[in-house]
């Protein structure tokens, strides 16, 4: 089990255990960052974290209402914007060499289930 892709329709998660810096990966058909171990577990957390929060917020908000929710760590910075059955996501690297990348709201529901089935790490 030494290298894992998951990919769909515009989006893309992967893992390879053998990689001695960048072992994760995530992106879409048109983009891909390379993330480290660390990188990667923070990205699958704060995305089911913000997914859950979604999920919440919506017996809270009228149903013409958006709403913008943002996570953070250390190493990088998550938004879901949108409506809480129809968000996008937005990804910014904030350490090291940088990066950025957005996943439309078609198939982030995909990606969320990809990385609640993706236990490599």
């Amino acid at each position: 089990m030494a290298r894992i892709v998951k990919s769909g329709p515009g989006w893309q998660i992967g893992w390879d255990a053998d990689a001695e810096v960048f072992k994760g990966l995530v992106g879409t058909d048109d983009w891909a960052l390379e993330l480290t171990e660390t990188e990667l577990n923070d990205f699958c957390r704060l995305l089911n974290q913000l997914a859950e929060t979604m999920t919440q917020m919506a017996s809270e908000l009228m149903d013409e209402e958006a709403i913008a929710c943002e996570a953070e760590s250390d190493h990088l910075w998550l938004e879901v914007e949108g409506y809480p059955h129809n968000y996008s996501l937005h990804l910014i690297l904030l350490t090291g060499r940088r990066g950025e990348g957005r996943w439309s709201a078609t198939v982030v529901p995909e990606l969320i289930q990809a990385i609640q089935s993706f236990q490599v790490f």
